[in-house]
């Protein structure tokens, strides 16, 4: 996997101060993307071990909240594993920090479909997600109003009482 930026200070993709790792790849192509030059799966650099320690000691001041993945795509299929990984190891490390990650595909429609598909990784990568951005860039739907989104489609969901819900509950 590549990634194309990796923010150690982010204030945009989630609250309070973030450590942000934007993957390259997404097959996704939104129309009004920010990040368009992040779909080329080879765009930026490696994802090393060494990459991935960096971003798990950049999460070690008390004044970063938590971890924000973004893309290109983090759930396109030649990048689960890797963020996957990635998502283990910083729940593990630091356990009173959250998760975000964006993603253009629908919770429902897609995230679901693809766990009844036995793709197993996309399940554990809920399981350490505190909360998703899904749903595509919708261009003509832009609101750059709304928090830690860039259209109205988008949702901020509360994915551990989600899944134990059953249904999308939307954090407030």
């Amino acid at each position: 996997m590549n990634y194309a930026a990796l923010k150690k200070t982010d204030v945009a993709n989630g609250p309070g101060v973030r450590v942000s790792l934007f993957v390259s790849g997404c097959t996704h192509y939104c129309k009004g993307c920010f990040n368009s030059e992040a779909w080329d799966f080879h765009y930026g650099k490696p994802y090393t071990e060494k990459v991935e320690e960096e971003i798990l000691e950049a999460l070690k001041p008390s004044y970063i909240k938590g971890l924000s993945v973004l893309g290109g795509e983090p759930f396109e299929e030649a990048n689960r594993l890797t963020v996957l990984g990635l998502l283990k190891k910083a729940r593990e490390r630091y356990p009173e920090k959250s998760i975000w990650c964006y993603t253009g595909y629908d919770y429902e429609k897609d995230l679901l479909r693809f766990i009844a598909e036995g793709r197993t990784e996309v399940e554990e990568m809920l399981a350490f997600i505190d909360v998703l951005v899904d749903g595509e860039f919708v261009e003509e739907q832009k609101n750059l109003r709304l928090p830690f989104r860039g259209s109205e489609n988008q949702r901020l969901i509360d994915v551990p009482v989600s899944r134990k819900q059953g249904h999308v509950i939307l954090k407030v």
